[in-house]
């Protein structure tokens, strides 16, 4: 079982742009430093790379936007109508789960990400950005 705590901003991979030459690139320039943290953070644990069927659990921590709390007096204080769970379009969580997995793969947790058989993943607020992950061989 490889486990890996990844901090920072979690961004979401999502569309590819092609410029005017032909050139594909990601639609999200937050998207590169985030898998790059991935990759790094699982080269450094993975002791080899998972060649069978594996489950990924992945549990996302994002910040709340300033809109959330209240201003003056109220300034740090949640607003009463602050949602609890991130469920904005910038929050996609598929896109999320996506740069973790090639993330994870880039970084040697697993050989393809074909082998992902079974894929939990959740998203919630958290002071401190980021994300704890699991990669755990499926047997039987």
């Amino acid at each position: 079982m490889l486990k890996i705590t990844v901090n920072g901003i979690p961004a979401p991979q999502g569309s590819k742009n092609v410029n005017r030459h032909g050139a594909v690139y990601e639609s999200s320039k937050a998207v590169g430093p985030w898998r790059e943290a991935i990759r790094a953070e699982t080269q450094r644990a993975a002791e080899a790379p998972i060649t069978g069927p594996v489950e990924v659990r992945i549990g996302f921590r994002l910040t709340r936007p300033a809109s959330h709390y209240g201003t003056g007096r109220n300034a740090g204080q949640l607003r009463a109508a602050a949602p609890a769970y991130p469920c904005g379009q910038r929050d996609d969580i598929d896109k999320l789960t996506r740069a973790v997995l090639d993330g994870l793969k880039a970084g040697g947790a697993y050989t393809d990400d074909g082998h992902v058989v079974t894929l939990a993943a959740a998203k919630g607020y958290a002071d401190q950005p980021g994300a704890d992950i699991e990669v755990i061989e499926v047997t039987g």
